[in-house]
């Protein structure tokens, strides 16, 4: 790709990911899922002109869809693929720095959202082309999920809208938060439930809720959440580098803790990420189980095929999501440094074989992922 007319505060290279997870998964039918959701949103005037289409376009929720999701039903995962272009338009007004957009109004809207998906009738957004699509979602979604399934993606819908409230409110206030406050809640913004849910949608997997809901496996998403939102804090650091006071992110907390450059910062977090995979990978091992293994307290030894099949998907989560935004022109070639996106923007992303720490217990200082390694057998 060219170089970029502003170099990046992380330097000239992302580091290298750890990721001993099976990589470059692609659900076969991408293309024609792609083709599919390009029309609808069309059809429903997601985007108000062709520059706002293209940078719409440009984040690639066709290849996050079906790289997290790399098989199953198709129609589940075109309509996930459809919430992820929608919801994408409704992040980057709340990232857009605006003055609109205050905490009160990601507050304001996120209320009108959730009671819409859970009550369509409501009738509390105004009329336009993303409440039209909106309603059209929210009406293929009830048809689609089981009322428990339902419930989950309301949850995880409501996850990303208080992370992304609790973000705002930072920002507005002009105060970075500590590391432990925003490790428990900044990678609510993630919205790994929204995505997860859909998962086990397109599989046709219906996990009951007291394994879902289980301790350990509480643990084991939020572990995953919190990897993809930290990888997401450095292939998106870019694209929010102009703002004032900077963005809530991983990065930029290090920073300020340490009292160091973003540079500097990065191997920081670099450092936490590893350390909370090599966690989810201990965890989701001791999940799956075998027929020699004794029960613990957190349910049975060996997993059945759905949980399995659970499990696996949480992997195809985070190795998924390196590989799209590897690929995404909105992180590549940001809308802060290009009129328009750069259609074969990529980032050279290496993986490194190895964690880039040694310990693996809980970090020192951090009570908010304490908990997590307490789902550890002993």
């Amino acid at each position: 790709m060219p170089a970029s007319p502003r170099p990046s505060l992380l330097g000239t290279h992302l580091p290298s990911f750890y990721c001993p997870l099976e990589r470059d998964l692609v659900h076969p039918e991408a293309k024609q899922v792609e083709v599919r959701a390009i029309a609808w949103l069309d059809d429903f005037g997601i985007y108000p002109d062709p520059v706002e289409r293209a940078w719409g376009l440009a984040t690639h929720s066709t290849d996050f869809s079906c790289r997290i999701i790399p098989g199953g039903n198709v129609e589940a995962v075109l309509l996930f693929t459809e919430w992820n272009y929608w919801a994408n338009a409704v992040d980057d007004w709340q990232d857009s720095g605006s003055d609109e957009v205050g905490t009160g109004a990601v507050v304001e809207h996120g209320a009108r959202l959730l009671r819409t998906i859970e009550d369509p009738g409501a009738s509390v957004l105004p009329d336009g082309p993303m409440t039209r699509a909106l309603l059209d979602l929210v009406r293929r979604t009830h048809a689609m999920l089981t009322p428990y399934q339902l419930r989950r993606f309301v949850e995880g819908t409501r996850d990303w809208l208080l992370g992304a409230a609790w973000r705002a409110a930072q920002a507005e206030a002009g105060t970075m938060p500590t590391l432990n406050d925003f490790v428990a809640m900044g990678p609510l913004a993630n919205g790994t439930r929204f995505s997860l849910t859909w998962s086990d949608v397109a599989r046709g997997d219906r996990l009951p809720a007291e394994v879902l809901c289980s301790p350990a496996l509480t643990a084991l998403t939020d572990a995953a959440g919190f990897v993809v939102s930290a990888d997401n804090d450095l292939f998106s650091y870019d694209k929010d580098d102009h703002l004032e006071p900077r963005e809530v992110n991983l990065v930029n907390v290090l920073a300020q803790q340490e009292n160091c450059s973003p540079a500097a910062a990065v191997p920081l977090a670099v450092a936490l990420r590893d350390r909370v995979l090599v966690l989810f990978m201990t965890l989701r091992a001791q999940l799956e189980g075998g027929p020699d293994s004794p029960d613990g307290p957190d349910g049975p030894a060996g997993a059945d095929g759905e949980l399995r099949r659970h499990l696996a998907a949480l992997g195809h989560y985070v190795a998924g999501s390196i590989a799209w935004q590897t690929r995404a022109p909105r992180y590549a070639s940001p809308r802060n440094r290009y009129e328009l996106p750069l259609a074969e923007a990529r980032f050279a992303v290496r993986y490194a074989d190895a964690p880039s720490v040694d310990g693996t217990g809980p970090p020192p200082g951090l009570p908010a992922l304490a908990s997590w390694w307490q789902r550890l057998r002993e």
